[in-house]
């Protein structure tokens, strides 16, 4: 357990090919089922101080506590993704730590050096902040607020894998308004 963060909640994967990883992730490595959406509506998106319209392609699924992302950026947006796959990398991009309390924890961090280099926000009460961590690939940090509905649908794809039989491997985004 991190002494700074808490509990690592979910590993983050960069893919070229997210339909090709949740299919190896699922069949091969038995974890599942994935919830998939083609495009994530990010709001209020920054990068590196600046706005900018990702299209970001995401599947979670979770293999016991922790939650698997499957990324896959689909336009040229400046984003951690876009430059992690520049430098030539696939696979391990962020680990992510989940909050409850997202304005204190990130004043917290950034009182104790952390930088904010990549930010947005998915749904209600659903902000992410990603910090200027990565020495060496897979070490980017994220601090992700999980109160509100994106707390609930994380907590409905934890609870989905918990007796997954393997079928349905691939299914849509819970609508983030109706959970």
């Amino acid at each position: 357990m991190s002494r700074f963060f808490g509990e690592i909640k979910q590993a983050g994967y960069v893919v070229d090919d997210i339909e090709a990883a949740m299919d190896h992730w699922s069949r091969v490595l038995g974890v599942g089922p994935f919830f998939y959406k083609e495009r994530v509506p990010i709001e209020n998106y920054q990068y590196r101080g600046t706005s900018h319209t990702p299209h970001n392609s995401v599947a979670l699924a979770n293999s016991g506590p922790l939650q698997i992302e499957l990324i896959q950026t689909r336009n040229d947006a400046p984003s951690m993704y876009r430059d992690f796959r520049q430098a030539g990398h696939r696979g391990l991009q962020h680990v992510a730590y989940w909050t409850q309390d997202y304005d204190a924890d990130l004043a917290r961090l950034i009182a104790e050096g952390f930088e904010p280099v990549m930010s947005g926000e998915v749904g209600e009460r659903g902000r992410f902040v990603y910090f200027d961590t990565e020495f060496h690939p897979g070490t980017v940090i994220e601090l992700s607020e999980v109160a509100g509905p994106k707390g609930r649908m994380f907590d409905m794809i934890r609870a989905a894998s918990e007796n997954w039989n393997g079928r349905d491997p691939v299914r849509p985004f819970p609508d983030l308004a109706k959970v």
